[in-house]
């Protein structure tokens, strides 16, 4: 092997490996969510298939057991992306059919197939499975990014209350890119789905630093003032509750800290004080506090309204920010607590 597939070699495969490394970490890291064994599981499934595609196009006689398991691996890829994707935005539970029966479905049809038509004495059944399973990576993607089109829609407004799901959007991006890559390779080259997935990996990895780095060295806000004293601190603090009770400030999406600061007739960074310092609590922590209970009030009114609808009503500008933050405050998911607040 000359210099130049050595090289090619190296950054083809070390993606499909530094994949397994980062899937183990996924999947055994602690605390355990089940978006993080999803997205584990997920990744392994790709590393696999691109680390199957690097070795056939190295070495085209490769033994069809090894192809059998890259293209079954491949068969996944879909499916895991779309069940983390509905992890992600709290939906997982919500469809119609039980997740983990669909992928016990999907488990059983590989296996049956595998065993009936085995790779090794069947090449022409996989010739016709390898573009059927990229039918079904692709009807996949299109379910995950339907999925996510509010996440996406945000991330494209540039909302800066969907940072928390840069992890959703970067997965989905890379998946589709790679499916691309594969499905188009007739094109192009068949190692370049190889080195999307190099490429892919270590930009996420580029990135994520940055994105802890810049969280990490944000400049801490240093106030003019000296710290507000006790009683002032009261009397700011019922005056604000006050206003937030009354005007219902928080049910407009895009309330800004500036705007409550001028509705309370104090300075900007004399209203951040008092919610660091006296409140312990963040702005968007503070307004999502009334906003939640806002929404458990609705959820467990006599009126049955959607949850797309109440979430709309309490502020929260898509579905996927008001799971997500009403699991947090609450510990469980909107339809659950509505659910246990009718057997009361």
């Amino acid at each position: 092997m000359d210099i130049d597939n050595q090289l090619l070699f190296l950054f083809s495969a070390i993606g499909g490996f530094n994949g397994v490394l980062l899937s183990i970490y996924f999947l055994f890291r602690k605390p355990s969510q089940l978006n993080d064994l999803l997205l584990g599981v997920l990744l392994m499934m790709l590393s696999i298939r691109i680390i199957k595609s690097v070795f056939f196009y190295f070495n085209p006689e490769l033994t069809r057991w090894f192809l059998q398991i890259g293209l079954t691996a491949c068969f996944f890829i879909g499916p895991f992306c779309y069940f983390y994707v509905l992890s992600k935005i709290d939906n997982l539970h919500a469809q119609w059919v039980n997740w983990k029966s669909h992928l016990l479905f999907l488990v059983l049809l590989s296996l049956v197939f595998g065993v009936a038509y085995p790779y090794q004495s069947h090449p022409e059944v996989w010739g016709v499975a390898f573009k059927v399973i990229y039918l079904q990576w692709m009807v996949y993607l299109v379910l995950s990014t339907i999925a996510a089109r509010q996440v996406l829609g945000a991330f494209f407004r540039r909302n800066n209350s969907d940072k928390t799901q840069f992890m959703l959007i970067n997965v989905l991006a890379g998946c589709w890119v790679i499916w691309a890559a594969f499905f188009f390779s007739s094109y192009t080259s068949y190692i370049a789905g190889a080195l999307s997935f190099t490429f892919i990996v270590y930009l996420s990895i580029f990135v994520a630093v940055l994105r802890y780095r810049a969280r990490n060295n944000a400049p801490v806000l240093k106030y003019a003032d000296k710290k507000i004293a006790a009683d002032e601190a009261i009397q700011l603090v019922e005056k604000l509750e006050a206003l937030m009770a009354e005007k219902q400030l928080f049910r407009d999406a895009n309330l800004t800290l500036p705007q409550v600061a001028k509705q309370l007739g104090i300075l900007t960074q004399r209203l951040s004080q008092l919610l660091n310092d006296n409140l312990d609590k963040s702005f968007p922590l503070f307004v999502n506090e009334y906003r939640i209970e806002a929404a458990k009030a609705l959820l467990s009114g006599e009126k049955a309204m959607k949850i797309d609808d109440i979430a709309e009503q309490c502020g929260f500008n898509s579905n996927s920010t008001f799971y997500t933050a009403f699991k947090r405050f609450v510990d469980m998911t909107p339809a659950k607590y509505r659910d246990e607040s009718k057997a009361k």
